[in-house]
């Protein structure tokens, strides 16, 4: 027995609903040249993109603002997997670029169906916070990493954001 289609009755996932979730935290972050939302927290870039046919998922996408050599690439990859085993998001992967080693997180919901404001911000969240999470186990792992010329972020703001979000924007 199917059921019959479903419509809708949710606002739909738009860019520009992201954005306005992200200027409700005070964030700072720019429009990149794919169109995408790119801002930094704690020195890691993140991007906030919709992809899919109907552009139905928000990916929210961070990367670690440092690198190691290729040597470390089987450390971090085990890492990675240890965190995967006991945590539900992000997704993490490790991929070399440049001849250092490079990580990734993804926290990728499907909305077709539309989205609240609410699951906006826990998604928002969720990706950030969690992602942070696991770049300060590098951090702390990797003290000595290298930082990496990411792409273009938004320079900060001369004044200082000042609230306890765990998806808070930071000032580097």
């Amino acid at each position: 027995m199917s059921s019959a289609p479903h419509e809708p009755t949710l606002p739909p996932l738009t860019l520009a609903r992201v954005a306005q979730r992200l200027d409700a935290r005070g964030a700072i972050y720019a429009t990149d040249a794919d169109g995408d939302l790119v801002g930094r927290w704690d020195s890691h870039p993140f991007w906030f993109m919709t992809i899919g046919r109907a552009k139905e998922y928000l990916q929210v996408r961070g990367r670690w603002s440092k690198q190691v050599p290729p040597s470390e690439f089987g450390n971090v990859l085990l890492g990675a997997n240890r965190w995967s085993e006991t945590m539900v998001w992000p997704k993490i992967y490790v991929r070399l670029e440049a001849e250092k080693v490079a990580v990734y997180t993804e926290h990728t919901v499907d909305y077709q169906h539309g989205v609240t404001d609410e699951q906006l911000d826990l998604h928002l969240t969720g990706g950030i916070g969690s992602a942070l999470r696991f770049f300060a186990e590098l951090d702390e792992r990797y003290p000595d990493a290298v930082p990496t010329q990411a792409p273009s972020a938004p320079a900060p703001p001369p004044a200082v954001v000042d609230y306890q979000d765990p998806a808070r924007p930071s000032l580097d």
